[in-house]
């Protein structure tokens, strides 16, 4: 494996972590801050921008009391300063006392700016099983 397939590998852990944590300051720096940055949560619209993808975060967030997320990567591919990870996600998430299991399916695009690979465009849609 590449050694930039490696490090949106990582980049794609350190997204998933900042989820699982809630952090939205670690979730804030893995983001392009570019214009057309776009986020689509499972089942949502697309959110576009820096701004609006933060506050979708932050209220998933305050909404939630705890979250787990295992991941099984399907694909894993990098051209140049692009690169994305295509793979499922098992989500158990506790929000207002409920306990619910989830599992979508999602692309991150990620882009190299300077050293760092920043992700650039997160779509999630749900698995019905």
């Amino acid at each position: 494996m590449s050694d930039d397939r490696q490090e949106i590998l990582a980049a794609n852990q350190a997204f998933y972590r900042a989820f699982e944590k809630k952090d939205i300051e670690a979730m804030s720096a893995i983001w392009s801050q570019g214009i057309g940055t776009v986020c689509i949560h499972p089942g949502r619209s697309a959110l576009r921008g820096p701004q609006a993808i933060r506050q979708s975060w932050e209220q998933i967030f305050k909404y939630t009391s705890y979250i787990e997320i295992d991941m099984e990567v399907i694909s894993n591919e990098a051209n140049g300063d692009l690169g994305y990870v295509v793979l499922v996600e098992n989500l158990l998430q506790v929000s207002g006392g409920r306990r619910i299991q989830a599992q979508s399916i999602a692309t991150n695009i990620f882009e190299r700016m300077g050293n760092n690979w920043y992700l650039v465009s997160h779509h999630g849609s749900p698995v019905m099983n």
